[in-house]
């Protein structure tokens, strides 16, 4: 479920709050510090991933040169 950052155009307060079957700027999200439905959506970074993690490849497994993948890497001993 996508999550957005909101800022409260009453008390300038901001917070996230998912928004599940509509568009993010159509969903009707109300203020958690004082419950005004005048709120923005603002513009989020991307989360960044975790250190040391590897993505996802294509063909699986890193190639050896790599070292090993981390738990449950299909180089690692069962």
């Amino acid at each position: 479920m996508p999550l957005f950052e909101y800022r409260c155009r009453s008390c300038d307060a901001r917070f996230e709050a998912l928004v599940r079957g509509a568009a993010p700027d159509k969903a009707e999200v109300n203020c958690e510090a004082c419950d005004s439905a005048e709120v923005e959506r603002l513009m989020s970074a991307p989360a960044a991933p975790a250190r040391g993690t590897l993505l996802p490849l294509a063909g699986g497994c890193p190639p050896p040169q790599a070292g090993p993948c981390g738990t449950g890497c299909c180089r690692l001993p069962g």
